[in-house]
This record gives C-alpha cells, structure tokens and sequence, in this order.
C-alpha cells in the first residue's frame, strides 16, 4: 500500500531529533516490505535562518526536501500566525499540505491513505485534505494533542470533529485512548498501538567504555534526566531532588528555553558541581548516556509514551518515573524501574533511594525491554490500513 504520512513533528537534517518517535515507527513500517511512503513535513514559515533565532531560525534553515533513511521528505511552509495561531494553525496547515499532496498527485506519484500524526493542528488539517481529495485517514495521538490541547474550547470542537470524520485512529497507549474516547471520540474507531523500542540501536553493551568516555566518577550514583528543557518535563525536579540524595550525580540531556532557569536553581540548591548538562544528542551519544548511568529518571507532568523508558531500559538501566498517563504501561514490572510515590522532588528522591535499595539486575531489564519490539506495532498498523482500504474498496466489489 501507498501512504502519505503527514505532521509537522518529522525530523529533518537541521532538526534531527525533532518528532524522531514519528520517523522511527514509520521507518519500522516500511522496513515489513509491505508498505511505502511519501512524508509531507511543514514548517513554520519564518524569515531568518540561524540559531541565533532559535527554534524559528532553525525550522527556516530546513531544507524544501530531502531524503532521509530512504524515504522522501517534503518541507513545504505554512504560516503561523501571532495571537491566533492555536486557532488559525489547522487552516494554514491545510492549505499547505492540501498543495503539496496534489504536486505529488501531479507528478503521477499517487497514494492510498493518509498516515497522519498529532491530532492538533496536524490531524484536523490531514481530515480536510482527505476530504478535499477523497481519501482516507488515520490519525495518530501522541499525548499532549489529547491530554492538554482539548482543554481549549476551539480546539477540542474541531478535534471532535476530526475524530468524528476520520476513518480511524491510533493512540499510543490505553491511557491516551479512554481520554480520546472520554472526550466523544467512537471507540471503535481508536486502537492502541504503543510505541516499541529499537533494540538494536539501544543495547547494554560497553557499559564501562559509556562511563569512561562520560567522564562519569567511580564508585558515584549517576542518574540521568532526558528530554527537552521545558516545565513539563519536570527537569526541576531532578535537581530538587539532589538535596536529599548527596551522593548522587546528574547529567542532563537536552535543550530549551528552562535550562537558564535550571541552572539558577542548581546553583540555589547548591548543587551545581553535581549537575552537568549535556545539550541535545543524537541517539547514539543518548545511548552511550543510558548505558553508562545507574538510572533514568523522568519526571513528566504528562506522557503518552515516553520512548526514553524503553530506551534506557534496552540498556539495561532501570528507571524512576512519574505515574502518569501512559507510563505505568511502560514502567509495569519490578525490573523496570520504580513509580514515584507523587511527582514532587522528594517523590523523585523516594523513588532512587528504592532503587538504590533494591538493585535491578541489568540483564533482567534489558530483558523486560525485549517485550517491546516494534513488531506487534508494525503488525497492528498493517492489518488496520488493510481493514480501512477494504471498507473503501467493498462498494465497487459488490457492485463489481
């Protein structure tokens, strides 16, 4: 089958790891031999290129296409409007996803179902198009687009109408599912399908060459927190944390617009000399990082499928984790990891001190990880595209 998978959360060569959890299952999918894909990617529109503009420089330094791990990727711009952008953001959406879907129709390079990711402003724009172009759609949740989004009165019409309109959707995990349907989503039309891990790429091997190269000292208790620097990744809390655990390390992966703010209160805390932060890494320095330290901690507000749980896991390396949304289905063994008792820094702080009390085997949690293959998610896509096309198809067949 031919799809065109559409989101505005898709890597590219200036952005690499932005929206990677996207490109990773789609690349899963395609490497079964039993699906292609086009990937419309739009960008904000902006008119100055460079880091020194930040996320805007950057997302206007993307290239208009380009060819990543064998799949062609389109970057066409869309324009973000001040004030009215949480508003105006699926309309403009549309309009450029709509032009680029049909230069690809032009050029003879047609598709069967539109794979569409994050339901707002990215589902409901995919919906208009599949509409305006008689095709059928499948959009996928991610987390905050359900767990937070729909709070806006505008938004959650036009994302109940969306779900109301598509053909199906995909959360990826039970939690994000009972909120789409708590929401008046039709439950026969979402199917969970979680994220799997790549265990291949993240493996436990090299653990003492991961923390000699970490520069990490012996005999220390390092944890790492992983993400990008904003409040609702909980960051803050980690460092909190380090008061009551004094002999413990930790190293920071990640950039955005809190790591200012965090580092002021490493500072306050007094325990700057314990936190290094390492700026945003590409998934091979990121598993050098999970390998090499005793523990993953995230302490998120809110997650669908936190992918750095299974990632630090394939390493072998435990972790301590908020109790939030999808995380207890990831974080659902004792060879996982701990839940915190509350996300707070001394729920942080409760959670490694358990760990540190029990030691996970790190063979076992590498072994946990293996549960999660993306095969099952692979399968799970296949089989309800397939359902989808036939439905389409059935008409013409019995009229045949």
């Amino acid at each position: 089958m031919k799809l065109l998978t559409f989101s505005t959360l898709y890597p590219s060569a200036v952005m690499p790891s932005h929206g990677i959890f996207v490109e990773t299952r789609l690349r899963h999918l395609i490497a079964s031999g039993q699906a292609g894909s086009r990937v419309i990617a739009p960008v904000p529109w902006f008119p100055f290129k460079g880091e020194r503009f930040g996320e805007y420089g950057r997302f206007a330094a993307t290239p208009a296409r380009e060819s990543r791990h064998g799949l062609d990727v389109a970057h066409p711009r869309f324009v973000r409007l001040p004030k009215v952008g949480m508003s105006s953001a699926p309309y403009t959406l549309a309009w450029s996803f709509l032009r680029a879907a049909r230069q690809l129709q032009a050029s003879g390079d047609d598709f069967d179902l539109i794979d569409a990711h994050y339901f707002y402003p990215d589902g409901v724009a995919a919906v208009m198009v599949a509409r305006a172009m008689n095709k059928p759609v499948v959009i996928t949740a991610r987390g905050t687009d359900i767990n937070l989004i729909p709070r806006h009165a505008f938004p959650r019409k036009l994302i109940l109408r969306a779900a109301d309109q598509a053909d199906a959707m995909i959360t990826v995990c039970e939690a994000l599912k009972d909120e789409l349907v708590a929401l008046g989503a039709d439950p026969a039309k979402v199917t969970a399908l979680r994220n799997g891990v790549d265990l291949t790429l993240f493996h436990p091997a090299g653990r003492d060459e991961a923390r000699a190269a970490l520069g990490l000292a012996t005999g220390r208790f390092t944890l790492a927190s992983v993400g990008h620097l904003i409040e609702r990744k909980g960051h803050e809390l980690v460092i909190g944390a380090l008061a009551e655990l004094p002999d413990v390390d930790l190293l920071i992966a990640g950039a955005g617009p809190e790591e200012g703010a965090l580092r002021r209160l490493a500072e306050s805390l007094g325990v700057s000399s314990r936190v290094r932060f390492l700026g945003a890494l590409p998934q091979a320095r990121l598993r050098e990082v999970y390998t090499g330290v005793d523990a993953l901690v995230l302490a998120s507000s809110r997650e669908g499928w936190a992918n750095v749980l299974l990632e630090a896991m394939a390493c072998g390396t435990p972790v301590a984790a908020s109790n939030v949304w999808g995380t207890p289905e990831v974080v659902a063994s004792p060879e996982a990891g701990e839940l915190m008792p509350e996300r707070t820094a001394a729920g942080v702080a409760e959670a490694v001190r358990r760990l540190r009390a029990a030691p996970r085997d790190r063979a076992a949690t590498r072994r946990y990880a293996e549960r999660f293959s993306w095969d099952a998610t692979t399968q799970g896509q296949l089989d309800l595209f397939h359902r989808i096309l036939a439905a389409r198809r059935s008409p013409e067949l019995r009229h045949a």
